[in-house]
């Protein structure tokens, strides 16, 4: 059986070249949010003082948050005629969320957050301009995501001011 492209919108084969752009930025807007899945974990549960438990229980929250994220991004990989990448194709990226060697060294934590969640807002930021006005789906999916992440980031903002009270940010 065929498959029919639609006549207009991103679907169309004339934007065939548009989707396979925007899938590549799915693809690594997936593969991020599976890594902060793994390094939430990882986060909320090696810490340890008087302060890790508030940061790990947000880790911890937020994990199926993320979670839900790579899965919306799956499912609109595969509706704009992509395939959702294995495994074998992840390359880390998140280097500053690896756990501290000392594990009561919260700051190193919020800052690997902080940096992991700037680099999402920066991605979504791109993804956005890219499907203005060429696939609303995606970029409305994208800016209720970006909405998430912001959040995310503003919190641990404040643990950081917490934990090193002479961090302005």
């Amino acid at each position: 059986m065929a498959t029919r492209n639609a006549s207009q919108g991103i679907l169309a084969d004339e934007n065939a070249e548009a989707r396979e752009g925007i899938v590549e930025l799915l693809k690594q807007a997936y593969f991020a949010e599976l890594e902060t899945v793994i390094n939430y974990v990882t986060n909320s549960t090696n810490p340890d003082g008087l302060r890790a438990q508030e940061i790990k229980e947000s880790l911890l929250e937020d994990v199926q948050e993320e979670l839900g994220h790579a899965q919306q991004f799956a499912a609109r990989i595969k509706e704009l005629y992509g395939v959702v990448p294995s495994s074998v194709d992840f390359v880390a990226q998140q280097h500053a969320l690896a756990p501290p060697t000392d594990q009561t060294d919260l700051a190193h934590v919020i800052k690997g957050v902080i940096e992991a969640e700037t680099s999402a807002i920066e991605l979504y930021n791109k993804l956005i301009d890219v499907t203005d006005g060429v696939d609303p789906v995606t970029n409305d999916m994208v800016i209720a995501i970006l909405h998430d992440e912001e959040g995310h980031r503003r919190l641990f903002e404040g643990f950081l001011r917490e934990v090193e009270p002479d961090s302005a940010r």
